[in-house]
C-alpha cells in the first residue's frame, strides 16, 4: 500500500482545520482541532458541509 507524502498529508490536515474555523467549529468532543484525528476532522467537515 502506497503511503501518503507526509506534506499532502499534512496540507490537507490544515485545510480541513481552515474549512472547520470557517464553519465557527474550534472544537470537536471537547479537544482542539489541532488534537483531533484526521477521521474526526473529514467527519465533522462533511457532516457540517451537508447541514449548510
Amino acid at each position: 500500500m502506497e503511503q501518503i507524502p507526509e506534506s499532502k498529508f499534512t496540507n490537507k490536515r490544515e485545510t480541513i482545520i481552515q474549512g472547520l474555523v470557517e464553519q465557527n467549529v474550534f472544537k470537536i468532543n471537547g479537544r482542539q482541532l489541532y488534537e483531533t484525528s484526521f477521521y474526526e476532522l473529514m467527519k465533522t467537515y462533511i457532516e457540517n458541509e451537508k447541514a449548510g
